[in-house]
């Protein structure tokens, strides 16, 4: 398993953890929504550190990023092999081709 698999199986552990004592049980208790806003925020700060230049800092926000995306997914059960499998689905399209065949 590489890193995000165990993340990801983490979180999908956490669902039945109690919310006082895990910060990913606490959000996924929120619901989904909150789960979503979270990543948006969390994408926001990435931006920002892409835009600033901050190598280190972009690191660790892209960390927050793909762990927040991992939650808003667990919280709507969609796993990060269904991710992979669309990924792959796509391997070999170009972007061009899988944008225009989604109209």
């Amino acid at each position: 398993m590489n890193a995000l698999e165990i993340l990801a199986a983490t979180i999908e552990a956490r669902k039945s953890a109690d919310p006082d004592s895990s910060w990913t049980a606490r959000l996924l208790a929120r619901g989904p929504e909150k789960c979503a806003e979270k990543f948006g925020e969390e994408a926001v700060e990435a931006i920002v550190e892409a835009v600033k230049g901050d190598r280190d800092r972009l690191t660790a926000e892209a960390a927050d990023v793909l762990f927040h995306l991992l939650v808003m997914l667990a919280a709507r059960d969609v796993s990060l092999s269904d991710v992979l499998a669309e990924l792959a689905r796509r391997e070999g399209t170009s972007g061009i081709a899988e944008k225009a065949a989604r109209k």
